[in-house]
Order: structure tokens, then C-alpha cells, then sequence
């Protein structure tokens, strides 16, 4: 059996061109961790640290007693965040954002084989093989998007306004209303070895 890559048979939900674009995103499966903060600071990569430590767990169960029913060979699925601001930042909300109010909710996505039994074996297992902190606060859950608009930003996350402004304008031209504030971004590139300008990033929110 071939390998599962994301990159090439996922395209519509990873892989969107650089303008808006409508997308129904099915019920998926993540790994999830909650917090709060500066994603700049040290302990941010923390959080995701504790996310790929799992995933990579579940990766390699093939070759351990976990190995879960219907496995098979897959890329490991990009970094995820949901992000928002605090209750207390939005009474004074001007435009501008403090990152230390940011409240984010990190996820990488998982295979179809993955249940809530075996996520539960795997976390004991990373957390017994490869302590973590914050390991303890990582939850599965099943998601669903639904109707969406999203499109790929390419450069520094500072500059993501520009696009967020090109989503909406489409969404005032086609009729459509952005459901929250709440917006996902999907990380195609290692900020440790890209550079500001070269980053891409899939930006979504809902529509209705």
C-alpha cells in the first residue's frame, strides 16, 4: 500500500492557492492542547513540542505492542491553531492585538486509525517513555469545520492582516458572513529553518 501524504492527496485542505477559496472540511481527528500567550516566548514551543512527541508515538506504534487495528504508512500532519484573545482583551479590543492576551488551541491531525482507546494507551505510553509537562493537558478530539474560507499566506505571520482583508472582501463580494472571530492557521513551514518572508501558512475561518 502506498503511503499517505497529505501534501499530495489532500491538496484542497492543505494546499490552497494564494486567494480566497471556499472548502467543506469533513469531521476530523487531532490531538489538542489549550494555552495562553506570547507565541514568541520559550514556553509556546513547549505546547507543540508535547503535540509532535504523541503524534510521532503513534507514527512508529507500528512497531511496538500498540500497533492499533488498520495502520497504515502516513506523513505525520502539520502543526494546527485555532486562535482568539482573551475575555478581558476584548473589552478593549482597538484593532491591535497584545500577544501575551492570545489564546490558542494547538492540534496536529491524526490518521483515520486512531480511536479514543488507543490515543488514550499512546499518551500513557509517551508519558511513561518520554516525560513531558505538558503532556497531561493533550486531549483527542474530533473535530468538523464544515464551510469554510481559507487561502495560503505567504510570508511573516505579522503580515497576515493583508490576507485575512482579501478573505473578507470576498466574503462582503459572495454574500458570505464569517461565523466568530475565531480563525485556524496550518503551518506548512519550520519557522526554525524558513525564513519570515518564505513562511506559508493556511489561513481559514468559518463561513455561513
Amino acid at each position: 500500500m502506498l503511503k499517505h501524504e497529505w501534501r499530495k492527496y489532500e491538496k484542497d485542505l492543505y494546499i490552497p492557492p494564494s486567494k480566497p477559496v471556499e472548502v467543506k472540511v469533513p469531521r476530523l481527528k487531532f490531538f489538542t492542547i489549550e494555552g495562553q500567550g506570547n507565541p514568541n516566548d520559550e514556553a509556546f514551543s513547549e505546547y507543540i513540542s508535547a503535540l509532535y512527541s504523541i503524534s510521532y508515538a503513534v507514527k512508529m506504534s507500528y512497531r511496538s505492542d500498540l500497533k492499533p487495528g488498520g495502520y497504515f504508512e502516513y506523513t505525520v500532519y502539520p502543526l494546527e491553531g485555532v486562535w482568539d484573545i482573551t475575555d478581558e482583551a476584548k473589552k478593549t479590543y482597538n484593532g491591535k492585538i497584545d500577544k501575551d492576551s492570545l489564546v490558542f488551541n494547538l492540534m496536529i491531525r491524526q490518521p483515520d486509525f486512531v480511536n479514543t482507546e488507543f490515543a488514550k494507551k499512546i499518551i500513557q505510553a509517551t508519558m511513561k517513555k518520554k516525560p513531558h509537562p505538558l503532556l497531561d493537558k493533550v486531549k483527542f478530539q474530533s473535530i468538523i469545520e464544515g464551510k469554510c474560507l481559507q487561502m495560503m499566506h505567504r510570508g511573516s505571520f505579522d503580515d497576515e492582516p493583508k490576507s485575512f482583508a482579501l478573505m473578507q472582501d470576498y466574503c462582503d463580494k459572495k454574500g458570505l458572513v464569517r461565523e466568530s472571530k475565531l480563525h485556524r492557521e496550518i503551518y506548512l513551514s519550520d519557522v526554525r529553518k524558513v525564513s519570515p518572508e518564505k513562511l506559508k501558512t493556511v489561513l481559514r475561518f468559518k463561513i455561513k
